[in-house]
């Protein structure tokens, strides 16, 4: 009988094959799945006789390409693991850095929060875990997201509304009480090539942005300036080519200082971070 660390090695193979380009880690993680532990736990975990047919099942299909998060139901993010599937965007570790930014900052205990294209709910779940004092409140204009949002937001206070970006009145009872506004909108500029996983499953209006991918950090960075109050902080995650254009739209709104860029772990440009001027 095959070991399981022969069919981890062939499985690996097999994804490498494929283009995917972890795929020695998404070969442990797909082990981990079928057998319900912990990847750090495959070593010391008994295999049943019916694994290898699970696991070459699931290997199939992270091999066409579908997303390992589509197969196992979850992503992690910051200190939580969230339910996803189709119909929603998967949380990447990049948008980890800006969560990481959020909560160094120092805001009030009973700090008030808006995760403006929330998805899953990623951001607003992770700061309202971690933030437990906090309101936290995340916004997407697409139910099928919401589903997945209200689910992942079950164990915590955030609340999550329907809304759209594009609506000049949205959330306007919170105008001048927010501490801090944050965001992934979509930003990939409309016919970048992307991944067969993006391609093919995430929802397109929540990957790309228009033809600068710029269509929904426009019209955020003005909702942003109604609801902070004087000192309060925006954060919001942007394309790799945007970072120059991203800065220059909040600087332009003359609404915020201390407008800057960050990069993420890869040293990329990742997320433009501002301060609300008072009035």
């Amino acid at each position: 009988m095959t070991s399981l660390r022969q069919a981890i090695a062939a499985a690996t193979a097999t994804l490498e094959g494929a283009g995917v380009d972890s795929a020695r880690t998404d070969a442990e993680l797909l082990a981990a799945h079928v057998l319900g532990v912990d990847r750090g736990r495959l070593s010391f975990t008994d295999v049943p006789p019916d694994f290898f047919t699970r696991y070459d099942q699931v290997v199939g299909q992270r091999a066409r390409r579908i997303p390992l998060q589509h197969i196992t139901g979850t992503a992690p993010f910051g200190p939580v693991h969230l339910a996803v599937g189709p119909g929603v965007f998967i949380p990447r570790p990049e948008t980890e850095a800006l969560l990481e930014w959020a909560l160094a900052q120092d805001l009030p205990r009973d700090a008030v929060i808006v995760d403006v294209c929330t998805g899953s709910g990623a951001l607003a779940v992770a700061l309202a875990t971690l933030r437990p004092g906090a309101s936290v409140t995340g916004v997407d204009i697409d139910p099928a997201a919401l589903e997945f949002a209200r689910r992942n937001a079950a164990p915590t206070t955030a609340c999550m509304v329907h809304g759209d970006v594009a609506d000049d009145a949205l959330l306007a009872d919170l105008a001048g009480t927010v501490d801090l506004v944050v965001s992934n909108p979509p930003y990939v500029p409309t016919g970048s090539e992307v991944e067969p996983e993006v391609a093919e499953h995430d929802p397109s209006h929540a990957v790309f942005g228009g033809a600068d991918g710029m269509a929904v950090i426009v019209p955020l960075v003005a909702h942003a300036a109604r609801w902070l109050k004087p000192g309060g902080l925006l954060a919001v995650e942007h394309d790799d080519t945007t970072s120059a254009a991203t800065v220059e739209i909040i600087c332009a709104s003359g609404n915020f200082d201390g407008v800057l860029p960050h990069a993420d772990l890869a040293g990329r440009p990742r997320f433009v971070t501002a301060r609300r001027r008072s009035a």
